[in-house]
């Protein structure tokens, strides 16, 4: 009979507190939500050292690469503090896709990177999932990632998402402000609520300051706080390919952080302004009730939050209606917001905001 295995006597990596066990059962967990959100330019599976896609250049005749990185903010606080793991993946991808697509590129696959104080297979398996289920929407990969648990540097419970995604775009194709013409007209396509943007302001005035509780009901909103708040971002990235592929879209602008008017000002070429109506639209109860509780100004709110609008298209005149009905089509919430026109002082501000939200 064999003696017995010795014990090390020296520290270990378990000691210090990283479950490398932990780790492959969260792989092992996480790698059927992988499968989903897959392309078939996807060569081999999840567990490698380097994802691999196969870049089809047959597609295009001259191919541009785009990339974004971004990551969730704040809210990853909310679905702590409520125990929900199963959403923030898809406000991860939303963030990614939607401002690679803002340039015309389909997104092609991203990848993931979790850091986590104590990795609990299910919980990294929940998070995964939901990138995984916004990978689906957006139409591209999840091609790998990176789970790294922080055991000493973060709190057992805590953890960050981040990720970076790749798109291609016909170089003949790329959308921007040099597209941009007088008398294009601007296009709004609804949010669901706050998206991923703004939550420090939310959580200080909601949560801090008014006390609310986030399992107590809103009649406002029809659910709990805590579920509003976790709303999932919109994912915008197909229906925008299907406006940029039956119109002749200019550009596109994805409105986070910064604001309607700051995000529309990066797609806005020097000498035009794009002069928008807020009458055209109420922005939802969750922006009210912050403004209110708050006494938070509405340049503060207009620059902080999307306040109902979370994708912007700007396309030409002859094609409002086509553009309209494919959204439409869609269910996307879409309506005329403005339009284009030549500016009084070509160095001063490219987007104009007129009149007040009715009911706000």
């Amino acid at each position: 009979m064999p003696p017995p295995a010795e014990r090390p006597t020296g520290a270990t990596y378990a000691d210090a507190g990283v479950d490398i066990e932990a780790g492959d059962a969260a792989v092992e967990l996480l790698k059927p939500h992988a499968k989903r959100a897959s392309r078939p330019e996807v060569l081999g599976g999840v567990g490698g050292f380097a994802g691999l896609f196969s870049l089809k250049l047959d597609r295009w005749k001259e191919p541009v690469l785009a990339s974004s990185t971004d990551g969730v903010g704040t809210k990853l606080a909310v679905a702590q503090a409520m125990d929900t793991h199963d959403t923030i993946g898809i406000d991860l991808v939303a963030m990614v896709v939607d401002d690679l697509v803002v340039t015309g590129a389909e997104p092609l696959f991203l990848q993931d990177y979790i850091a986590i104080g104590k990795v609990e297979p299910q919980r990294v398996a929940d998070i995964v999932a939901g990138i995984a289920e916004g990978c689906v929407q957006a139409g591209c990969a999840l091609l790998g990632g990176e789970t790294a648990e922080h055991r000493g540097l973060m709190a057992d419970d805590d953890y960050d998402v981040s990720a970076t995604g790749v798109g291609a775009v016909e170089a003949s194709e790329v959308l921007g402000p040099d597209r941009v013409r007088p008398g294009d007209v601007v296009i709004a396509m609804g949010s669901t609520g706050l998206h991923s943007n703004g939550y420090s302001l939310a959580r200080k005035v909601l949560l801090s300051d008014a006390r609310m509780p986030l399992d107590g009901h809103v009649e406002e909103f029809g659910r709990t706080l805590g579920e509003e708040l976790l709303e999932p971002t919109r994912i915008y990235a197909r229906d925008c390919l299907a406006v940029a592929a039956e119109t002749h879209a200019r550009t596109f602008a994805h409105i986070t952080g910064g604001g309607l008017a700051a995000n529309l000002e990066r797609v806005m070429p020097r000498g035009l302004i794009a002069n928008l109506e807020r009458s055209s639209w109420t922005p939802q109860p969750i922006f009210r009730m912050i403004a209110q509780r708050g006494k938070v100004t509405r340049a503060e709110m207009e620059k902080t939050f999307n306040m109902g609008v979370g994708m912007v298209a700007v396309v030409a005149p002859e094609d409002v209606d086509r553009a309209l009905a494919v959204l439409t089509a869609r269910h996307v919430p879409a309506w005329v917001l403005g339009d284009v026109r030549p500016a009084d002082d070509p160095e001063g501000a490219r987007t104009l905001l007129h009149g007040d939200h009715p009911r706000f």
